[in-house]
């Protein structure tokens, strides 16, 4: 019965280290237009968003996709954004089997973990243990019907 014990404990080591996603491979999935779903402010408090004045958009910039920056943009009924001037630069690195995301700015300076990414998902957590869930935002296309 104690061979039982150690064989289970050492099965769902393995099952749930499996779930981990490899860091290395989110990267390819945080460049985009996301939208907040929901934040989790604590365990036992969420916030929920139907829909957001504003989307974040990632950027990253050089070949080595270790770099980029975030903006912040408004989108507009005619399937354009207007920008919120608020952008900030950020550094991608691989810590502690985690993506870790480093902002900066003229004011300040902060990091955030990427928990999952994936082609319509994104979940991040920042340093005051807050999770912010993302959906990949999808313009609303509203179509008149104008004659000229």
């Amino acid at each position: 019965m104690k061979n039982c014990g150690i064989f289970f404990f050492i099965f769902s080591f393995i099952i749930l280290s499996c779930n981990k996603q490899d860091p290395r491979e989110q990267i390819q999935f945080l460049e985009g237009y996301w939208e907040i779903d929901k934040v989790e402010v604590s365990p036992d408090s969420t916030i929920t968003y139907r829909m957001s004045e504003n989307i974040d958009y990632f950027e990253l910039s050089d070949s080595s996709k270790s770099s980029g920056q975030r903006t912040k943009l408004r989108p507009q009924m005619d399937g354009t954004y207007k920008t919120t001037n608020s952008a900030e630069k950020i550094d991608l690195k691989i810590e502690e089997d985690s993506l870790r995301i480093y902002y900066k700015t003229p004011y300040d300076n902060w990091k955030e973990t990427v928990l999952e990414a994936s082609e319509e998902n994104l979940v991040i957590k920042n340093d005051q243990d807050k999770i912010y869930h993302y959906k990949k935002y999808s313009p609303i296309n509203i179509e008149t019907n104008e004659e000229e």
